[in-house]
């Protein structure tokens, strides 16, 4: 497994497994046991997502320490504002079965985000969060908190993938020193990504397949990456990324599939916040 340091000291996996839409409980227990049992000290979840709990008694049943573990949820939308905020991660934790999480992100950047980050910086200094950050958040409103708020942030969590690459927005990151985390690395099959010939050629170079290219590369830029599977066999391919490494100038090839835009919505839409505000009440 290679790390990555956050801002605060914290050591991080860089790769994890997500828990996105698994929604029933039985099957995510099993999935994330699964993972653990690949390998995976690193979990992803969110309280929209509905399986927290899954994720809490499948950590309990793997009989791995917890200091092993590096526990990721996220605060939604609707649970917003500093008090509400602040008792929704309470209950996170309580339906996790954990004492503290590594790791707690903004959903999405709507509501009064404000609020809820100071809830997540005063729960950090309490010791029941090691790392703080955001998911979703453009540079325009990355900046924006950052500079009115005391803690920088550690991770933002955004989509990132062969064919939305965020260049340009991670090196605004590292400007200010937030760690880029990929959510739908494999843009969640779409564009062709498991048949792209780029990625096939590259693959075939070092016996690997097209979702190994592409969380190859994404490792190699530094960023943090989650898939997610249901299936064991394919956790298992997707953990297998560490015995290659891509050439310069099979980095550059792939480089080429960037289209800059999102796969799946953009956070400038009016009717994709709508939706997604909509969500929230």
């Amino acid at each position: 497994m290679e790390y990555v340091i956050l801002n605060n000291g914290t050591k991080m996996p860089i790769l994890g497994y997500g828990v996105y839409q698994i929604a029933d409980q039985e099957e995510c227990e099993k999935c994330v046991l699964d993972a653990i049992s690949v390998g995976y000290r690193s979990i992803d979840t969110a309280q929209a997502y509905g399986n927290e709990e899954a994720v809490g008694k499948a950590i309990k049943k793997s009989g791995v320490p917890r200091e092993e573990f590096f526990i990721t949820t996220k605060v939604w939308i609707s649970n917003a504002g500093y008090e509400k905020a602040k008792k929704s991660i309470e209950e996170s934790l309580e339906k996790m079965q954990l004492d503290y999480l590594d790791l707690v992100l903004i959903h999405q950047p709507f509501n009064d985000y404000y609020g809820t980050y100071r809830a997540m910086e005063d729960l950090y200094k309490a010791g029941k969060i090691r790392a703080i950050g955001v998911s979703n958040f453009y540079p325009d409103r990355l900046i924006d908190l950052i500079q009115f708020n005391e803690i920088i942030p550690t991770i933002n969590q955004v989509e990132t993938h062969p064919f939305n690459q965020q260049v340009e927005a991670q090196e605004i990151m590292k400007k200010y020193a937030v760690q880029i985390e990929s959510w739908g690395p494999f843009a969640e099959g779409k564009n062709g990504m498991f048949t792209n010939e780029i990625l096939k050629n590259v693959g075939e170079k070092y016996k690997k397949s097209n979702a190994q290219v592409a969380l190859r590369y994404l490792i190699q830029r530094g960023v943090v990456v989650i898939p997610k599977s249901v299936r064991k066999e394919r956790m298992i391919e997707n953990f297998d990324v560490f015995d290659f490494q891509l050439s310069k100038e099979d980095m550059d090839i792939i480089a080429t599939l960037d289209t800059k835009e999102s796969a799946f919505f953009s956070h400038y839409d009016p009717k994709v916040v709508e939706f997604l505000t909509g969500l929230g009440k």
